[in-house]
């Protein structure tokens, strides 16, 4: 008897779904890689990409996830008892990102209290700095606990794991239905906000001017699948224990375009806002849009504090605004993230999912505390370009190649989506996984590895990555270890003997 969780309605998966693509990278990347990638022409490889690699692997994952009824390590073991390691190489990633992404939310929230009295100053960079403490320590070394990024660092997984701990339906659910709509609310108000500012509409001639000459670069190709595979929450366990929760007769296609599209659409209103005010800065500095153009971490606690300094009226409540929103699109996503090892531990250990919450989350809490010390930021920069470049990635390389090519389960995760949906597959769906994903994956992976690799072993200076100027010593004893650690370590956890999971599946491997 399957006594496995299930969401209410369709609506609340949906809308968990969303919450989990939608995150802070949709409103501090997207922006900027498509402004650095030809403008309104990024948009053709952009939903090329969307068709025929997000959609086709949200299918494949939803798929997964209510045929196999488990959670990632449980659902591969299913499919075959070999690749469960794969399962808890997706949960390890995710524990990874989600004690940094807290740490973001936290400063996110310092900055909402900030925003009402512009408590920044006017020199952004410097109080943002001064705010982490990260000019008073090396990189690689920890420093003390920065008590400003502690306290609501603690509110944040407060609120995370308290909603974890009342379940699915009760919790993670309501949750979202709450967050959301609040959510897209509040950034149409930004938005609206922003097209009205002086300059907005330069802003936005930047942003959709199309270079077309661009979409001929393979590198602005590359660009546009790595924006849809990091954006959409694929491959890293997420929408594999989220679709194990949906009921047997959902509409898997259906969902999966929704989702799909619901959060590109999110990212194109993100980047109207973000270039609006870009345009704003552009006018009142002087300078020109590509001079004021920003992605990131910087974009959100440097260059936006510093627009809305000049803002001519009501400069706090749009701060407010625009801060709360940063701190509900990562709550939402936080919780899909740290709901993969919850899942997980539940079914492999067969413990309650109170005892999962407690240990899974509050190990991640304890982790987290690394990032909320003086030397986090440095931490942070090295982890999350690691872990989602060689982490991400590679492990969706693998996931694609394992179920399509190894396992041959393309014809089987068809049949079974097309006899619950009301949108049937083609041969798009199977050539998209077969072919075009493998094909980019493995072409993003060797341009990554020839940056990072060969440029540390022929001793070039390191000018690629998001850790530019840090030591060899802490690349490769920091980042490396971590992405290559989540991969052990998910192999050691596969080994493990199962205790006898809550709930069963006809026709599956005795677990």
């Amino acid at each position: 008897m399957n006594t496995r969780a299930q969401w209410g309605t369709r609506a609340g998966f949906i809308l968990a779904a969303v919450g989990s693509a939608v995150g802070l990278g949709n409103i501090w990347r997207f922006p900027a890689i498509a402004y650095e990638n030809g403008g309104g022409a990024f948009l053709i490889p952009y939903l090329f990409a969307l068709l025929t690699a997000g959609i086709p692997i949200l299918i494949m994952e939803f798929t997964m996830g209510h045929k196999y009824r488990g959670s990632s390590p449980l659902t591969f073991r299913r499919m075959h008892k070999g690749a469960e390691f794969v399962g808890w190489w997706g949960v390890l990633v995710a524990f990874v990102i989600s004690t940094y992404y807290s740490v973001i939310i936290a400063w996110a929230m310092s900055y909402t209290i900030f925003s009402f009295k512009l408590g920044w100053g006017s020199d952004t960079g410097s109080f943002f700095n001064s705010f982490l403490q990260v000019e008073e320590v090396s990189a690689g070394m920890s420093g003390s606990i920065v008590l400003g990024v502690l306290i609501p660092l603690i509110i944040v997984w407060v609120i995370v794991l308290g909603i974890l701990f009342k379940g699915v339906r009760r919790g993670i659910e309501i949750a979202n239905r709450i967050m959301i709509p609040t959510l897209v609310v509040v950034f149409l108000i930004i938005v609206i906000r922003a097209i009205t500012l002086p300059g907005a509409l330069s802003g936005l001639d930047a942003f959709f001017k199309p270079d077309f000459d661009a979409i001929f670069s393979p590198e602005v190709w590359v660009a546009a699948y790595g924006q849809i595979f990091f954006s959409l929450s694929i491959a890293f366990a997420i929408m594999i224990t989220y679709s194990s929760y949906l009921p047997k007769k959902s509409d898997i296609t259906n969902n999966a375009f929704i989702t799909g599209l619901g959060n590109s659409a999110f990212e194109l209103l993100a980047g109207i806002g973000v270039f609006a005010v870009l345009g704003f800065l552009a006018l009142e500095s002087g300078l020109k849009i590509d001079e004021v153009v920003a992605g990131g971490p910087g974009l959100a606690f440097v260059v936006f504090p510093e627009i809305i300094n000049q803002f001519p009226a009501l400069n706090g409540t749009f701060g407010f605004l625009f801060f709360i929103s940063l701190v509900l699109a990562g709550l939402t996503s936080l919780m899909s993230i740290t709901e993969t090892y919850i899942a997980a531990l539940v079914d492999k250990f067969n413990i309650t999912r109170g005892k999962a919450v407690l240990f899974g989350g509050g190990l991640a809490a304890v982790v987290s505390l690394l990032f909320a010390t003086q030397g986090g930021l440095n931490y942070l920069d090295m982890v999350d370009y690691f872990i989602n470049q060689f982490g991400v990635a590679m492990l969706g390389l693998v996931e694609v190649v394992l179920v399509i090519w190894i396992l041959r389960k393309a014809k089987e995760l068809r049949t079974h989506a097309d006899q619950v949906s009301d949108i049937k597959l083609g041969s798009w769906w199977t050539f998209s996984l077969a072919v075009i994903t493998p094909l980019m994956l493995g072409y993003m992976l060797f341009q990554l590895f020839r940056q990072n690799i060969m440029k540390q072993f022929t001793g070039e200076n390191n000018t690629t990555g998001n850790y530019e100027g840090y030591s060899d010593a802490f690349i490769l004893y920091g980042g490396w270890f971590v992405a290559g650690g989540a991969l052990i370590l998910g192999i050691v956890l596969a080994v493990l003997k199962w205790k006898k999971p809550k709930d069963t599946h006809e026709g599956s491997d005795d677990v």
